[in-house]
């Protein structure tokens, strides 16, 4: 089994866009008439949540003339957030084909189909042409890639010139091991955890400039522990991580906030520009 069939495998749930429709039920939400904001609590599949996404979107300064392209976009959280807010178009990519599915099926319900398009494809050989899009985004996806060099040339290839690349990934701020499973991987096998100063000098290698890092460790931080502290008042949500993560969550989500703790990783995001 491939490295990308390994990653596609650990991100399937068998049934996922169930279960969502079912959380969203029991949560009071009306599934035939969603907005983009109904889902953040389960569709923002990365550390920071909805605002570590709002930030990246400003930074990149979308507006409603661009195309953006959104690598490894899940089931489409970021990519609604960004049609809704600043009226652009946003093509997703994702090796997980269920993700692409329930991506597609819930971007229907919140009527932004005609602003968004998904597609099942590998961020290593892009399914586009040449100078196609006016920004890319990548938010927590070059943890499962090992071949960022290749990674990053793609991005390059399928961008204009003078596009921003507006990358959030966890990256390594120890030369410590990081406590498996993680969100991302069960095991090492298929975890590629880099420093910044790496993710610079790739970029830098294959044509960007970079212009802005932001360590978003802090907000992870104030986010996770309100999360904490409103769930020992109230009880678990019924809308979270949980759901598409399935058994596996509390563990995974567990190792990762100790990892954080730890300063072992951190959420980091680099702005470049081509």
């Amino acid at each position: 089994m491939t490295t990308e069939e390994q990653v596609a495998r650990h991100y399937t749930h068998g049934a996922l866009e169930r279960a969502i429709l079912d959380a969203l039920l029991a949560s009071g939400k009306d599934i035939d008439t969603l907005v983009a904001s109904d889902l953040s609590a389960l569709d923002e599949l990365h550390l920071g949540w909805r605002a570590a996404t709002v930030e990246l979107g400003k930074d990149l300064g979308l507006a409603s003339h661009m195309h953006l392209l959104d690598i490894g976009s899940g089931i489409g959280g970021p990519a609604r957030y960004f049609a809704e807010t600043y009226e652009c178009r946003v093509t997703g990519v994702d090796l997980t084909d269920e993700f692409v599915e329930v991506a597609e099926a819930l971007t229907d319900r919140c009527g932004l189909d005609d602003r968004l398009a998904f597609h099942q494809a590998n961020a290593l050989a892009l399914p586009f042409d040449d100078r196609s899009f006016d920004a890319a985004s990548m938010i927590h996806v070059g943890m499962n890639i090992e071949d960022k060099a290749s990674l990053f040339a793609e991005v390059n290839r399928v961008l204009m010139p003078g596009a921003r690349f507006g990358v959030y990934d966890v990256m390594s701020l120890q030369d410590a091991p990081l406590p498996f499973p993680m969100p991302w991987a069960d095991t090492i096998e298929t975890s590629f955890v880099r420093t910044p100063e790496t993710y610079r000098k790739l970029l830098t290698e294959h044509g960007f400039q970079i212009e802005q890092e932001h360590n978003r460790l802090d907000l992870a931080l104030k986010l996770s522990r309100e999360m904490r502290e409103k769930a020992a008042i109230e009880g678990p949500p019924a809308l979270g991580p949980h759901i598409i993560m399935g058994p596996a969550a509390k563990q995974r989500l567990a190792n990762v906030m100790d990892a954080l703790q730890n300063g072992i990783i951190a959420p980091i995001e680099i702005l470049a520009r081509t």
